[in-house]
């Protein structure tokens, strides 16, 4: 639609002056009314008195107006205070008017000439109060009406909102007053059967059960939006199974928003992620326990700029540190994380580019800062990139950590704290093995040393680097198709602040020695997974988005555990973390065999085979069986080797 530039700028926002002049006019044209309605029925109607106390009527509003300033709201967005605001002036109008005729009555003779122009009848005053208010609430009404029709409806996308409570009522709320959004409400839905037939803001409230297809293209929603007032996930896993398969994009509300101002809040509408569909709650931590153990501490966090390292670091900013030392080799990434976190945490906080490989510019850093507290998060975790290079690996997950370790050591920190993997639990790849042996290594050193080493084990972290989830999202935008290895795998998953969360409080109640794990819920099916994401975004599968089976990588698992098969777990204080109770019987021996192969991967001109890193890597992991890797022969050898061991 053309629209001239004069209605453009309109509509865009009204003079006052002449949502003034409106005002008055509409005053004029109720006392005239009033004044017909009420002397026809006498059948004395005199226009010429009428018209000379029209002038008093019309001064006593435009003062009030001015007094109540009900012209300076923006017109468009006219709600209950608007009409509070008018109620009041009429009122105040109306009173000035009866207190001013009762006045004259009582005490001005009737013939006095100016009185006459003064003294209004009781009535008239009334019926124009009534009229006057009705009339300018509905002016406010309809102009607002063919505002979001004509001017602006046209062009805004229809919502249907989940979710007719508290949250559902101030998602509409802001919807429909926020002039800078997109959006316009054409109908409520509701899971519990309490409110269901019963209506809100106009709309009847509609069963989930009620929704399909053809009523979705009848309304021609284009988006969903789920507004609960708590925003439990396991409500929010069965609500989105119900509405996925429609033909409509899924948003939700966060429930913080109703905290927020109407302009922010309408800002915090995002699309529904997959982390809200976890089917359990988020994990909340003690975090008044990981407040007073980091209270003036020293705290040094490898891989600061990593998925887990910065999110770490983010989260310790707002603990009262002491000094906080970030690390990492990744230089463009630290810088990012730099320019986050310098307006939370100004002072103390230390950003290093170093390589926890390099011994000696590790010890450096000991020297320097005196750590109390070492998150250890620096690795190589791309399970396909690790088994094609197991060196840089080693290197990395064992010889990085054994530097780390040895340091805290040799300069007693009061606690190492380890990021590790499920994938250390029966490894079938290399970077598994990798972390697995540095489990075993500070495992080790706990029982000879005045530091207490501390594992934290989990699965999946949603949108990590090299996720499945942001692999996803890349495949969506280039219009798919979604890769999926096997039609089987499965995977746990949980939230980079909750695997944080879980590294610190590991930290703080760790007492050495133990291997923390995490009650993750349910394993994933990746499969399902990809089809929930296509319809998030609002397509179909398999008509819009297709899902291709291409394999499994190199060193890839079906399942994952959390538990080796000799493991088992005790309780601790917090209900969803776990104590592994793990075979150390043999972990001296085994940190010898690490400290030989260390050596060798230090030694600059010694590099081994890579065949020749990963047999070694098998006999210090013996339960370390690889899966659809060049690396299977060895797995072999090893079975006919013991076969002839038993036949000897």
């Amino acid at each position: 639609m053309n629209i001239p530039q004069w209605i453009r700028r309109f509509r865009k926002d009204n003079p006052r002056w002449v949502v003034l002049l409106i005002d008055l006019i509409i005053v004029f044209i109720c006392y005239i009314l009033s004044h017909f309605v009420i002397y026809s029925f006498r059948g004395r109607f005199d226009y010429d008195l009428m018209m000379s106390k029209a002038p008093l009527v019309l001064l006593v509003y435009w003062a009030v107006f001015l007094i109540f300033k009900t012209y300076k709201s923006i017109v468009r967005q006219s709600g209950i205070r608007d009409v509070q605001r008018i109620m009041t002036t009429v009122f105040v109008v109306s009173a000035i008017l009866l207190m001013l005729s009762f006045v004259l009555k009582q005490f001005i003779e009737r013939e006095t000439p100016w009185a006459a122009y003064l003294r209004l009848s009781y009535a008239v005053i009334f019926t124009h109060a009534m009229l006057t208010m009705v009339s300018l609430v509905a002016s406010r009404i309809v102009y607002r009406w063919i505002y979001e029709r004509l001017f602006w409806g046209a062009r805004l996308e229809k919502v249907l909102l989940v979710g007719a409570g508290n949250m559902g009522n101030v998602t509409y709320n802001i919807l429909h007053s926020d002039v800078k959004n997109k959006y316009r409400v054409v109908g409520f839905a509701d899971d519990n059967p309490g409110r269901i037939g019963k209506r809100i803001n106009g709309f009847k409230i509609m069963s989930l059960d009620d929704l399909n297809e053809d009523l979705i293209r009848t309304l021609r929603v284009d988006h969903i939006i789920i507004a609960l007032d708590d925003n439990n996930r396991e409500r929010i896993k069965n609500i989105s199974s119900k509405i996925e398969p429609l033909p409509a994009k899924l948003k939700i509300m966060p429930s913080s928003a109703k905290l927020l101002s109407v302009e922010k809040a309408s800002r915090q509408l995002r699309t529904l992620k997959i982390d809200d569909l976890l089917g359990r709650e988020a994990i909340k931590l003690d975090n008044t326990h990981v407040q007073n153990f980091l209270k003036d501490k020293v705290v040094l966090v490898t891989g600061a700029a990593g998925s887990i390292g910065s999110e770490l670091a983010r989260q310790i900013s707002f603990t009262h540190f002491n000094q906080l030392v970030l690390l990492d080799q990744a230089e463009s990434a630290l810088y990012d994380l730099q320019q986050e976190l310098k307006d939370i945490a100004i002072e103390g906080v230390h950003y290093i580019v170093g390589n926890v490989r390099d011994r000696a510019f590790m010890e450096t850093i000991f020297v320097k800062y005196r750590p109390d507290v070492v998150f250890h998060a620096a690795a190589y975790k791309h399970v396909p990139l690790m088994e094609q290079n197991p060196y840089e690996s080693l290197r990395t997950n064992v010889l990085g950590t054994k530097n780390i370790a040895d340091l805290a050591t040799k300069y007693a920190i009061d606690k190492f704290v380890m990021v590790s993997t499920d994938k250390a639990v029966n490894p079938t790849n290399v970077m598994g093995a990798t972390k697995r042996m540095a489990e075993m290594y500070v495992t080790a050193l706990n029982s000879t040393t005045h530091t207490n080493f501390i594992v934290t084990r989990f699965g999946n972290v949603l949108g990590s680097n090299g996720s499945v989830i942001p692999l996803f999202e890349k495949q969506l935008k280039k219009g798919g198709p979604l890769t999926v290895t096997h039609p089987d795998i499965t995977r746990y998953f949980m939230t980079i602040p909750e695997a944080c969360q879980l590294v610190q409080e590991a930290g703080a109640m760790g007492k050495g020695g133990e291997i923390f794990v995490f009650d993750m819920g349910e394993p994933v099916k990746i499969m399902d997974l990809a089809k929930r994401m296509i319809r998030l975004k609002g397509y179909q599968y398999p008509r819009d988005i297709d899902i291709q089976v291409v394999g499994l990588r190199p060193g890839e698992k079906i399942y994952e555990e959390l538990l080796a098969n000799d493991e088992n777990t005790s309780k601790t204080h917090h209900e969803k973390i776990m104590i592994a109770k793990v075979n150390t019987h043999d972990v001296h021996l085994k940190k010898e065999r690490i400290d030989m192969l260390c050596r060798s991967l230090n030694d600059d001109f010694l590099i081994l085979p890579a065949l020749e890193l990963v047999a070694y890597m098998k006999e210090i992991v013996p339960e370390y069986v690889s899966n659809n890797s060049i690396f299977e022969e060895l797995d072999t050898d090893r079975m006919e080797s013991a076969g002839n061991d038993i036949e000897t």
